[in-house]
């Protein structure tokens, strides 16, 4: 304890001394302080942050992986554990990510400036957030070949083909379904397997060449990312109002389209029917948390990008807000439609029991309802074309976010560098990255990747995130540096998320993932031995980014001794803070009074080392303002259950012995000696209580019971 409250002193006196340096360097370096400012632009208003966070959030996971994890876990009964990881878990880490980015101005990596020894921690997320834009923009070549292919006079995926066989079922209004024994499915889903990805049974004989016409997609998609991205937030900013935006009046019109077509209330009541048993089920839980940071984007490094190119005083509270639930909302909407076509799918087939129709992952967005808008009576190329417009720009929305990630991270390391050169170098290797996934055996790859690159690495690493900057960097600090911010205390929610509830959640469903991992499989399909080792060995690499990085940092800054170092990595170095040398200098002035408020404090309660962390999740209880101390209703709950529940805890030990022993009164008068102290606290906060709230009528019945409880022992 003392070697925690010198450490503060040492802080404050360097705090202190810092204070007129800065002051002068801020004078003496206006030049080089505009050219950072230059190098770290700023949104041109805060609605295009808000829109670009839609953007990036709002994606093609809201319409494709939602709806089939919903029917998957539960139906209508996962939307319960769903709502739930979001508030305790999405909610909690979105607020904490735009905090971090927008507080120091620096992207996913630099922020670690405040727990060093946590640099890997940003580098795996870079590494995971790569492998998902390889294989995501994968899936947008796929919506701008379909879309090409909508402006047919003839839809291609509305009629069989004789080469693939008599199980073949046209995708039209009123098609005539053949009599057959064998299993029918749609010509939309046998178009996409036989012509579009050409997909192979195995993989055991290798992957194939990469198609020439997804090819070409794939490669107009990337232009078009670079063009959004070359100048950073000044481009993408722009943008960012017509990718929020379009795809909302699609979707909305999509809806209205679903829920009228014939068969669709039997889909819709099929998609939310609960089913209340899977609620018992961990599994359900870990895939509500999959989605969750999948489709806000949290532990990928985007929000923190994003907020960083911020103004200090951005209310990112109503932004957070507004974006989680947009994206629960989001995801309900698809759901209903992407059913209420299921139903519809089920009904022109003949088959009553939905599931058989219902197909996971792509298949929802180019089997699913390709299908569907086959079936519009009138125009259905403009329905498709909207459609995968729509999916189109959802997808470059998201991968905009994440590519601006990776580009900031380069940038922030490599200052000299001009933006669009970044932007066009990682675009080129994500194209010839891309390459991979849209072969004969590319949605294999895909699917092995997502898995051990995309999902697991990032989880574990959002624990890893959550330890550094909340346990290590400390809660109250961090509570400091938001109400610093943001001019806002920090409720009771966001305290007990972020130190108890969040990490402790993930971490169990981690570890339930762990014992109860399966064999991966595609299509029912088991994939090679060397395939599982490639996926085994990506999952490895993305994280042992945090212990390689750790082992350089505390190398490469070694002191006196191991032990020495370790704690100094362990704590922020110079650079955590606000990057405006005028904002820095308030926040080291409104840390030193803090920290010299709560040197008294310790002094006036001296809580043990577990009711100071009690202390520090409820909140500054409290508050010494010119030499009165003051005591409000925090303090005065927590201070008078602290004593309460010591007391009786001594009542029942003593109890407990005299039930053994017998009555012994020596045993009682130890009992009263100890409780003295307690009676006395509980006497003392209420006297407090009354003096700085003298409108407040306080009981004090119980204490008086307390007392008379002691004279009875006596």
């Amino acid at each position: 304890m003392l070697t925690l409250i010198n450490l503060d002193i040492f802080r404050l006196i360097k705090c202190r001394r810092s204070k007129e340096s800065e002051a002068q360097r801020y004078r003496s370096k206006k030049v080089g302080e505009q050219a950072e400012d230059k190098a770290r632009a700023n949104w041109s208003n805060g609605l295009e942050f808000l829109m670009s966070c839609i953007s990036m959030s709002v994606g093609l996971g809201n319409v494709w992986r939602f709806p089939f994890t919903a029917y998957e876990n539960g139906g209508g009964a996962f939307l319960i554990p769903y709502i739930i990881v979001l508030i305790v878990i999405g909610k909690p880490m979105y607020y904490l990510e735009m905090f971090l980015g927008q507080f120091s101005s620096k992207g996913s990596v630099k922020i670690w400036s405040i727990c060093p020894a946590f640099l890997g921690v940003g580098y795996g997320q870079a590494m995971g957030t790569m492998c998902i834009i390889t294989y995501y923009s994968s899936l947008i070549a796929l919506t701008l070949y379909y879309m090409g292919i909508s402006f047919q006079s003839i839809l291609p995926w509305t009629f069989c083909r004789e080469s693939w066989g008599d199980g073949c079922v046209d995708s039209l209004p009123k098609a005539v379904i053949r009599n057959t024994t064998r299993k029918l499915q749609s010509s939309s889903e046998l178009y996409f397997v036989k012509e579009v990805v050409k997909e192979k049974n195995q993989i055991d004989d290798g992957l194939g060449l990469p198609d020439l016409n997804l090819t070409i997609c794939l490669f107009v998609s990337w232009f078009i990312i670079f063009l959004v991205i070359r100048r950073g937030v000044k481009s993408s900013g722009k943008a960012a109002y017509f990718l929020a935006i379009f795809p909302y009046m699609v979707l909305i019109a999509l809806l209205i389209r679903s829920v009228t077509l014939e068969g669709a209330k039997d889909g819709i009541l099929f998609f939310l029917e609960p089913n209340w048993s899977e609620l018992l089920n961990l599994k359900v839980w870990k895939e509500a948390v999959v989605q969750c940071f999948f489709s806000l984007a949290v532990g990928l490094g985007p929000v923190i990008m994003f907020s960083s190119y911020n103004k200090f005083d951005h209310n990112i509270y109503r932004d957070a807000f507004i974006v989680t639930s947009l994206d629960t909302i989001t995801s309900l909407i698809a759901g209903i439609t992407i059913f209420g076509i299921l139903g519809n799918l089920a009904h022109n087939l003949g088959i009553s029991d939905i599931k058989e129709v219902v197909k996971g992952g792509t298949g929802l967005a180019f089997i699913s309802y390709p299908d569907a808008i086959a079936k519009f009576q009138a125009v259905p190329q403009v329905f498709a074309v909207l459609f995968f417009f729509m999916l189109f720009v959802l997808g470059v929305g998201s991968i905009v976010a994440l590519q601006s990630a990776i580009v900031t991270i380069v940038c922030d390391q490599f200052k000299s560098i001009e933006f669009w050169i970044v932007a066009l170098i990682t675009s080129i290797c994500g194209f010839l990255l891309g390459l991979v996934y849209i072969t004969p055996g590319g949605q294999w790859i895909l699917n092995l990747v997502d898995f051990y690159g995309g999902t697991y690495v990032i989880f574990v690493l959002a624990i890893f995130q959550l330890v550094g900057v909340v346990w290590l960097y400390g809660l109250q600090n961090l509570c400091d540096d938001v109400e610093f911010m943001t001019n806002r205390k920090v409720t009771i929610y966001w305290r007990l998320c972020w130190s108890f509830l969040t990490p402790v959640m993930m971490l169990i469903i981690f570890i339930y993932s762990m014992l109860n991992i399966e064999s991966l499989t595609y299509r029912g399909n088991v994939y090679p031995k060397s395939a599982e080792v490639a996926g085994w060995i990506l999952f490895t690499i993305g994280l042992s980014q945090f212990p390689l990085w750790a082992l350089w940092y505390i190398q490469g800054h070694y002191e006196n001794s191991i032990t020495t170092t370790i704690k100094s990595t362990l704590t922020p170095n110079s650079k955590w803070g606000p990057s405006n040398p005028e904002i820095r200098i308030k926040w080291c002035e409104f840390k030193t009074k803090l920290k010299e408020e709560r040197l008294r404090q310790a002094n006036f309660k001296k809580l043990s080392f577990f009711w100071q962390k009690i202390h520090n999740i409820f909140g500054n209880v409290i508050h010494i303002n010119d030499s009165n101390v003051q005591l409000d209703n925090y303090s005065f709950i927590l201070s008078v259950c602290k004593i309460i529940i010591e007391y009786f805890s001594l009542l029942v030990q003593v109890a407990t012995i005299d039930m053994i022993k017998g009555i012994n009164k020596k045993l009682f008068m130890i009992t009263v000696i100890c409780c003295e102290p307690f009676l006395s606290q509980v006497e003392e906060c209420v006297e407090i209580k009354k003096k700085t709230h003298p409108d407040t009528v306080m009981r004090t019945s119980f204490v008086q019971f307390l007392y008379l409880q002691k004279g009875n022992i006596s």
